[in-house]
Order: structure tokens, then sequence, then C-alpha cells
């Protein structure tokens, strides 16, 4: 299986993930207006890209409108169409997830997740 390609300098990425991370205490996951948007954007895309080098594949479809989205999970790939395994949530709600703010199970029984399909469960893999 091919390494997923990085876009996102790692460090750069880091970084924007810990600004976030002190612009959203003590309440992580209340908003995202704090940071500037390319910082909040950044985030995102590393922490999708962080998810992917950890668990390469192409069976789950993640997305974080409107700043990326991924597949990961290893299993079934799929070619066309919408694929049978997809997770999507905003992009402060996905920073929290990943940063253990917010547990996986809390955001998909507040409704803050939308996830579908039998392999559509992060909660192995995530916080980072």
């Amino acid at each position: 299986m091919a390494v997923a390609r990085r876009r996102i300098d790692v460090e750069e990425g880091r970084a924007a993930l810990a600004a976030w991370l002190a612009a959203n205490s003590p309440a992580p996951g209340a908003g995202s207006d704090a940071v500037p948007r390319a910082t909040l954007a950044t985030a995102v895309r590393y922490a999708l890209e962080e998810v992917t080098a950890r668990a390469p594949g192409n069976s789950v479809e993640v997305r974080v409108p409107p700043f990326g989205v991924t597949q990961c999970v290893e299993g079934p790939r799929h070619t066309r169409g919408t694929p049978p395994n997809v997770i999507e949530c905003d992009a402060a709600t996905w920073l929290a997830i990943v940063s253990g703010h917010l547990s996986w199970a809390d955001a998909v029984d507040a409704g803050k997740v939308a996830a579908s399909g039998l392999r559509a469960d992060l909660s192995g893999l995530l916080p980072l």
C-alpha cells in the first residue's frame, strides 16, 4: 500500500493545531473564530493527513467541509459514487475530537458527527 503524500508540513500542522487548541481553551469545540481561517484550514488538513498516515487505506472517507477530505482505514475500496463508509463533521468538532477534548462517542451521540457505514468509527484512532 502506498504511503499518502503529505501536503501540510508536519511542524506547520502541529503549530496550527496548537494555535487552535490555545484559542479554544478552556471550552474546546465552542468555536473556531479565534484563529485565522488559514490556521484553522491548516490544522484540519494536518489532522486529516495524520489520520491517513496512521490508518492508511480507502474504505472510510472523512469529510470536514470546506477544508478537506481524506480516505483512510484499510478495507474494501470504493471506486465510484458515494463511498459506503462516510464520516462528516465541522472543523471545530473535528479538531476537538483529534485533540482529545471531545470523545468520538460523545460527538456522535450529540449529533456533531454524521457517520454512516460499518467501518465509519474512528474511536480506535482518535484522539491523535
